[in-house]
C-alpha cells in the first residue's frame, strides 16, 4: 500500500513548510488527485489519519479534489477526456494518446494556525 508513504510525505511537507512559513497547526489540507495517479482515496484518507497522530496535523481534515483526466491524440490532434491510461481517443478510436492532465497528486491549499 503506497498510500501510507504518500501520507507520510504529505506530513513531512507540512512540517517542512511549517518551519518556513511559521505555522504551528494544520486544520485542513486540500489535495488534488487525478484519476491516473493510481491512488486509492479511501486508503489515503485512512493512512493520513494514522500518520498525523502526534504531529502538527493531528485531527486535520484531508479534502480530496478530483481532477479530470485529459489526453492529446497524436492521430487526430484532439484533446479528449480519459479516465484511465490506455483509453482510446473518443474522436477517432486511436490509442496514440499523450496524457496532458490527470496524473497529478499535489497539495493545493492549507488552512493553518
Amino acid at each position: 500500500m503506497h498510500e501510507m508513504s504518500i501520507a507520510e510525505g504529505i506530513v513531512q511537507t507540512l512540517e517542512d513548510q511549517a518551519r518556513v512559513q511559521h505555522y504551528s497547526r494544520v486544520k485542513t489540507v486540500w489535495l488534488e488527485i487525478g484519476p491516473l495517479a493510481a491512488i486509492e482515496k479511501e486508503s489515503l484518507l485512512f493512512c493520513f489519519d494514522a500518520v498525523t497522530r502526534d504531529t502538527l496535523a493531528e485531527n486535520a481534515r484531508l479534502d480530496i479534489i478530483d481532477l479530470p483526466g485529459e489526453a492529446w491524440c497524436l492521430a487526430c490532434a484532439s484533446r479528449v477526456a480519459i479516465t484511465q491510461r490506455y483509453d482510446s481517443c473518443s474522436e477517432c478510436g486511436s490509442y496514440q494518446l499523450q496524457v496532458t492532465r490527470g496524473d497529478e497528486l499535489r497539495i493545493k491549499e492549507l488552512e493553518v494556525e
